[in-house]
């Protein structure tokens, strides 16, 4: 009998994929009442950055942050295998 199920399930779900009609989801219903009365302002694909100078000098500092821990731990290290036991 399961197998049976099975098979009617995978008839349901290849009938329904085959449906020339299908129902838009909730939030695209909402989004197309919302629109219709209120429709949105164009907008740009992709948008300028609104703080591109910090996000630059932040970048270097980190960089140079990463790099002096390298350097410190190179130094460390030689220190560690010049000492005297």
């Amino acid at each position: 009998m399961p197998e049976r199920d099975d098979e009617e399930r995978e008839f349901d779900i290849k009938w329904a994929d085959g449906a020339v009609h299908k129902e838009p989801s909730a939030r695209a219903r909402m989004l197309a009442a919302r629109w219709k009365e209120n429709p949105p302002g164009p907008v740009p694909f992709r948008g300028e950055p609104e703080h591109t100078a910090s996000r630059r000098s932040s970048s270097w500092v980190s960089t140079a942050l990463v790099l002096g821990c390298v350097a410190a731990v190179i130094v460390f290290l030689g220190y560690v295998d010049f000492r005297p036991y």
